[in-house]
């Protein structure tokens, strides 16, 4: 149970804040996470590595001298936006390019990913590995769709001694991809953990149980098993690993026990002794080993074994010195301070020219981005609840997140007489920078499309009604990759889609359009139920997922109902011209 703090919503940034704070000769805070606060060599290639918070030492824990240069850390089991992975990686370059790794999960994938293309456009060489060690999150066929968890932190050592070493972007990216290769995982949870300010854990474990096969951001396990002795366990992790090994795997390997937050170091230690018994006897030779907390879960209860199987070169780099918070190995000679160029402070978005149409239409995309924003407060917990069956549980707080911080973003735009372009491109800018997660990325993109699609215009009609819903939908499809049936969102949002054509396209007002797909969205989110997941965290854990509606879909299904709502009988009196519109002849409104 987490239970220090003065608000839960602020408890990631406060403890990076301190974390900071109580390691000043390490690491500097910058805007989206940390960067070595002593001297790096010009030149040098930059690893930035990152992720949610809640897993100390990953990620700001293992930035230092041989290891890290950066990294971007987003709220709890949350992705970092793309704009705070850009922040930190252009902090953490010197000149040398920039090497992204990081576990492999959707949020991170598309964050990292947009980050590393505003990068690379603006000359700055970056490129990115994904971390996937994870044996029980997809069959050895099927290797580039595994999760990364403690795997994380070999792939990160290797690839941050390579960079300080010298060696260029080609050969730190060579041995980082070689490295994750031949990096397996496998984890066990006795109970799940607590995120900040909630009453109970995401998940239980039944009594006498214990759950295989979990993630790292308090996902359960993928199945239950009757609790084992230790050497019993011991025998369960080293068996699936060993008959997972990478294909030319010598005799030495680096062997790392994990604890997950509760499970304390004589435990680690007594179950240690039984692996290596177990990898011995095996005629495996152990390297350099680790036992610890090293990727944890905030307070879950559980474990994992990692093994790298090494060749000479990787074995060098795993064995060459790093000097961070949270991760030691032999001795580096101290460097002197570096010295960070303070931003300065943003300026205000300028309000363009615009047009006495574009600016009301930009009060009401304001307002129907409040009445999104009372919905998803309203269903916050419900929201929570159902992400926890398969995920991690924070999809109602993420929602609320990024939709507050669009709601205060368009609201400030529109009272500065902003265009509805701008209001929805800064509110999507605020969604994604605040929400992190997927569907953070997926929201504020979808709103930027959405504005981009109305433009600044003289006047609108009814068919730009049906360019934003296109647009919205063809954000999130291309930015997310997902189809039908795959449990997603899209589940909900492609009926609302073909609903509203539909009525739309047979004579219906705007508001008569809406309120037609809102109830296909409905329906559609509340068949979600019957669905396996096919993408995201939940994936893994497709049975669990049975049963229980998409958090996804059904959050966009409360959204889009409510805005019908509010465009049926809701407008205040400042939009009444265009609630007459939205009312009216649907090829005129």
């Amino acid at each position: 149970m987490t239970r220090i703090f003065d608000d839960p919503a602020d408890f990631a940034e406060e403890a990076l804040d301190g974390l900071v704070a109580a390691n000043r000769g390490y690491i500097a805070r910058v805007d989206g996470g940390v960067v070595r606060s002593t001297e790096v060599p010009a030149g040098q290639v930059a690893v930035v590595v990152g992720g949610g918070s809640g897993h100390y030492p990953a990620f700001a824990g293992v930035v230092g001298p041989g290891l890290a240069a950066g990294a971007v850390c987003g709220n709890i089991f949350t992705s970092p936006s793309a704009g705070q992975a850009y922040r930190v990686a252009k902090a953490a370059d010197t000149g040398g390019g920039v090497l992204f790794s990081y576990g492999n999960y959707a949020g991170d994938v598309i964050h990292f990913g947009e980050a590393q293309q505003r990068l690379n456009a603006e000359g700055i060489e970056t490129r990115t590995i994904l971390v996937t060690d994870d044996i029980a999150s997809a069959p050895l066929d099927e290797i580039g769709k595994r999760r990364g968890i403690a795997g994380d932190l070999v792939v990160f050592k290797i690839a941050g001694a390579a960079a300080e070493a010298g060696l260029d972007l080609d050969a730190v990216e060579e041995l980082a991809i070689r490295a994750n290769y031949r990096t397996r995982s496998l984890g066990v949870a006795f109970d799940g953990c607590t995120l900040p300010g909630a009453a109970e854990p995401l998940f239980h474990v039944p009594a006498g149980q214990m759950s295989l096969g979990l993630g790292i951001h308090g996902e359960p396990g993928i199945s239950d098993h009757p609790l084992p002795t230790a050497s019993e366990l011991a025998q369960l992790l080293v068996s699936r690993l060993l008959a997972d090994r990478p294909d030319g795997a010598g005799t030495r390997v680096v062997a790392l026990l994990n604890g997950l937050g509760r499970v304390k170091y004589e435990e680690l230690f007594l179950l240690f002794g039984k692996i290596e018994k177990l990898l011995t006897a095996a005629g495996l030779t152990i390297v350099e080993p680790e036992c610890g907390e090293l990727v944890t879960s905030l307070d879950m209860s559980g474990l994992s074994l990692t093994l790298l199987w090494l060749d000479e070169e990787l074995e060098s780099y795993w064995a060459a010195p790093a000097d961070t918070p949270g991760f030691r190995k032999g001795s580096m000679a101290p460097r002197a301070r570096r010295e960070l160029a303070v931003p300065e402070d943003a300026l205000a978005a300028e309000v363009e020219d615009t047009t006495a149409a574009a600016t009301e239409l930009g009060r009401l995309a304001a307002a129907l981005l409040a009445q999104a924003q009372d919905v998803v407060v309203d269903n916050v917990e419900e929201l929570g609840r159902l992400d926890a069956f398969a995920g991690d549980g924070d999809h109602g707080t993420g929602m609320r997140r990024g939709v507050e911080a669009a709601t205060a973003a368009a609201r400030n735009a529109s009272a500065a007489g902003a265009s509805v372009e701008l209001v929805l491109t800064t509110a999507g800018q605020a969604w994604s920078e605040r929400a992190g997660g997927t569907s953070g990325a997926l929201w504020g993109s979808a709103l930027v499309a959405a504005g981009r699609s109305l433009g600044t215009k003289d006047s609108y009609r009814g068919g730009d009604a049906a360019a934003v819903v296109t647009s919205f939908v063809d954000a999130i499809t291309t930015l997310g990759k997902a189809v039908p049936g795959d449990k997603t969102m899209v589940d909900a949002l492609l009926p609302f889609r073909d609903a509203f054509l539909a009525a739309f396209d047979g004579g219906a007002p705007v508001a008569g359009a809406v309120a037609s797909g809102a109830a296909a969205a409905q329906a559609a989110a509340d068949a979600t139920a019957s669905l396996r997941p096919l993408k995201g965290r939940a994936r893994p854990l497709a049975e669990k997922s049975l049963g229980h509606p998409d958090p996804g879909a059904v959050s966009f299904a409360l959204i889009a109902g409510r805005i019908a709502e509010y465009l049926d009988v809701g407008f205040p009196p400042a939009d009444s011209r265009l609630a007459a519109s939205a009312a009216g002849d649907g090829a005129h409104a």
